[in-house]
């Protein structure tokens, strides 16, 4: 069984929420990826979702651009990160699922990526910038590979597009809890507890929220609906904070940042 599936399981049967923090791999190091890695699965996280940067990501706010930005004038590429979670595969067999953009699965080939991602330890894939009608070939290589292509969804999605995105997603779905990009907000939007159960009268896959949410507080009350709770710009901009101090501190401060969050996750009563 995929970790993915293995994880959704085991939570469901505690009536538990997934936390799930986000990192750009190569912010401010690779060396420092790998640690904050283990650290956030020493401290309770239950999947990781690892962004490989790219030169134009649509979806994401000033926050995460600017962490690409750094990982790419450090020189970070494809086969860096997949050595990286090749090491990560040493110390945990957490579930790692990649950010990737269209741009990178093309030029690389769907099944050649899909194949490499399998062999460093990946489990799955988010592609923000490809729409589930055109995700045909790399959702066949994945399927090969027991390797889940996991689809968006968002707010503004309509009713049809929902059931065709609910019919092609693999693994979980990630639900868009903002209309716009990602990045800090004081507070989780309205409706979300409403769309979330009505994506669930279509499927019976797992339901992760993500975009928006930087808080505590936030991460608890997205757990009493969700199935997994997502959490990246909030975490990138502790790593920002802290990236000059070393490692060590790094590590430290930005692990007991992830780790308020994963014990708000924990109680869905």
């Amino acid at each position: 069984m995929n970790r993915i599936d293995a994880k959704f399981n085991e939570l469901r049967e505690r009536n538990e929420s997934a936390f799930i923090p986000f990192i750009t791999a190569g912010d401010p190091s690779l060396d420092a990826t790998r640690k904050l890695i283990v650290e956030f699965y020493r401290k309770g996280s239950d999947m990781i979702e690892l962004g490989v940067p790219y030169s134009d990501p649509i979806a994401d706010g000033p926050v995460i651009q600017s962490s690409y930005y750094r990982a790419l004038s450090g020189g970070v590429k494809l086969s860096d990160i997949l050595e990286l979670v090749r090491d990560v595969r040493k110390k945990t067999e957490i579930p790692i699922v990649s950010m990737i953009s269209q741009s990178i699965l093309f030029k690389n080939g769907c099944d050649n990526f899909v194949k490499s991602a399998v062999k460093a330890g990946f489990d799955g894939a988010t592609i923000p910038d490809l729409p589930v009608e055109e995700a045909e070939e790399i959702m066949e290589a994945g399927k090969k590979e027991g390797f889940k292509i996991i689809c968006f969804i968002a707010p503004t999605t309509t009713s049809h597009r929902m059931e065709l995105i609910v019919k092609k997603s693999q693994g979980f779905l990630y639900y868009i809890s903002v209309v716009g990009i990602t990045g800090v907000r004081s507070e989780l939007s309205a409706g979300i507890t409403e769309n979330i159960q009505n994506i669930k009268k279509l499927t019976n896959l797992p339901v992760a929220l993500g975009f928006g949410i930087s808080t505590p507080e936030q991460a608890r009350m997205a757990g009493k609906v969700a199935d997994g709770v997502i959490v990246g710009s909030a975490i990138m901009r502790e790593i920002e904070k802290y990236s000059s101090q070393g490692d060590d501190v790094l590590v430290d401060k930005v692990g007991k940042f992830v780790g308020k969050l994963v014990n708000s996750t924990k109680n869905r009563n």
